[in-house]
């Protein structure tokens, strides 16, 4: 990647705000620049536990994985993790043995520092695939990651700040649960504008939260939330080698049951679909998020086929872009999905406007419903494609020139 292409794909960061909630207890954070972007932004995220707390994982399933991945799927679950530390621009993948090497050295330093065994360290990467890291810039961030380590607002944007590529915005979110008479909080952080295809998980991401869960709970709520947020998402297709998506539990006290626990994992899923938005929001070069909304399915696994299908169709993503209401390509993503679907009771709205019933077309105008898709952040594809009880909803961006021209010179 070109120097040019470089800052421009690591525009200045919103200073978005936790608008004053209160980030979980027993975490504390930080972000540092150790050299590894040639833009010298922060690459280095450290998350710290203040006592072991609950992890579940859940990582890409690409037969081709970063060194990363490979370790944390050998730590995870867990009820005694310490700290996650994450490295962005190298991904260390494709690395062989040394990455590998690499990768524990990374845990090593930060567990030796905070006083835990190697074991209940977790390691994250994220960046260009191939190459070595610079273990001895990456030493130093790590160090002065650890001396910055806080619990307040700005230590953890600084943590989200350092896990970011070619993301133009942090991804964060957060909220106050009430169970049982206490009140918890819920807060994540994730990256991720390109290479977003995630299947089991999403490009990098780590939901931490201060409500008691126990582990085996942990890896459910995880798993459920993933697959209705992290997996429903694309911008180009493409499973990345470094997938990782973390739950980390720091709470005290008898483990959450029964209606509690319920709440508190539609929470997580929930926030988990908020910062799944956000990363289509942000994908490279998109000037639309496309939201797909399927009914009438088969069954739910139907209705996630036939949506996964039409937002990964090119056709569909640059009709978006151009503010083309074509239902044909709509139409007939949902005919070629491996899914079931009955025509003659398959219909379709876009921002909220009929424009194919039962099907037949039905007259509309074009133009008026051109300028509204054009104007819309977010387009809405309702699609009805039988009288079953299945249904999903997907979210994707679109494909824009912009995707086109830094995705051919990303590495040179």
């Amino acid at each position: 990647m070109t120097q040019t292409e470089q800052d421009a794909c690591e525009k200045k960061v919103p200073n978005h705000p936790l608008d004053g909630l209160v980030l979980p207890s027993g975490f504390r954070f930080s972000g540092a620049a150790c050299g590894i972007k040639p833009s010298g932004k922060q690459d280095i995220s450290l998350i710290v536990t203040d006592r072991p707390a609950v992890a579940a994982g859940t990582y890409t399933q690409n037969q081709i994985v970063a060194a990363p991945v490979v370790l944390c799927r050998q730590r995870t679950p867990s009820q005694t993790l310490r700290a996650v530390i994450t490295n962005s621009g190298n991904a260390n993948a494709c690395t062989g043995d040394v990455g590998d090497r690499d990768a524990a050295a990374m845990c090593k330093q930060v567990a030796e520092q905070i006083g835990c065994p190697e074991k209940d360290v977790l390691v994250m990467s994220t960046g260009v695939i191939g190459q070595p890291l610079p273990m001895d810039r990456v030493q130093q961030g790590i160090a002065e990651a650890i001396d910055k380590l806080d619990a307040t607002e700005d230590s953890f944007l600084a943590s989200a700040d350092g896990i970011l590529t070619t993301d133009k915005s942090r991804k964060i979110a957060c909220r106050k649960i009430e169970l049982n008479g206490q009140t918890y909080s819920i807060a994540a952080m994730a990256k991720g504008a390109g290479m977003i295809a995630p299947n089991m998980a999403t490009m990098l991401a780590v939901i931490l939260t201060d409500a008691p869960i126990a582990q085996e709970d942990a890896n459910n709520i995880l798993s459920n939330a993933v697959q209705r947020s992290f997996n429903r998402v694309s911008v180009d297709g493409h499973t990345s080698t470094n997938d990782t998506c973390l739950l980390l539990s720091s709470g005290e006290g008898e483990s959450l049951q029964g209606d509690s626990l319920a709440t508190a994992s539609e929470q997580i899923c929930d926030l988990s679909i908020e910062l799944a938005k956000q990363l289509v929001g942000d994908g490279e070069g998109a000037s639309h998020i496309i939201s797909i909304r399927v009914t009438g399915a088969e069954d739910t696994a139907s209705a996630e086929v036939i949506a996964k299908t039409v937002a990964a169709s090119p056709l569909v993503k640059t009709a978006i872009t151009g503010g083309d209401p074509n239902w044909g390509r709509i139409v007939s993503a949902a005919g070629y999905a491996e899914a079931k679907i009955t025509p003659s009771k398959t219909s379709l709205k876009i921002c909220e406007q009929t424009i194919y019933a039962n099907g037949s077309p039905v007259e509309f105008d074009a133009a008026e419903l051109s300028s509204k898709m054009k104007q819309a952040e977010e387009v809405l594809i309702e699609l009805v494609v039988g009288d079953g009880n299945g249904e999903a909803e997907y979210w994707a961006s679109d494909l824009t020139t912009d995707y086109v021209r830094f995705n051919s010179e990303y590495t040179t």
